[in-house]
């Protein structure tokens, strides 16, 4: 299964609702473009839903964080939600872990968004 996305907005962050994989190929580009096109509408909170995300690979991790750096860019920020078992421990591996913002709760991630704009 490749990887499928939907878009939805929550006040005023973008939540995007992955699923499937996120390796080499049209997962990565399909994410990459996803992102883009968010900025490209003036959308600086990024909130990606990772919860159905059966796979990862590295260039998956890659999108990951290119996402990020690009979001950061525009002077956003980019965090996750519900990361399954398999990512959150290749986050860990990887050290990246640390980079992201995880959330478990989406209403609580949203509302960190409101925080962290304020400042």
């Amino acid at each position: 299964m490749s990887m499928k996305a939907t878009v939805r907005q929550v006040n005023s962050v973008t939540v995007v609702d992955v699923s499937g994989r996120i390796t080499l190929g049209e997962g990565c580009s399909q994410l990459r473009e996803l992102i883009r096109e968010q900025l490209g509408k003036g959308q600086k909170h990024v909130l990606l839903n990772l919860a159905d995300v059966t796979y990862i690979d590295s260039t998956g991790i890659g999108e990951l964080v290119s996402a990020y750096i690009a979001v950061s860019d525009k002077g956003g920020q980019l965090k996750l939600l519900s990361l399954t078992k398999k990512v959150h421990d290749l986050l860990q591996i990887t050290k990246l872990y640390t980079v992201f913002d995880v959330h478990d709760d989406e209403a609580k991630a949203i509302g960190s968004f409101q925080k962290t704009s304020r400042a």
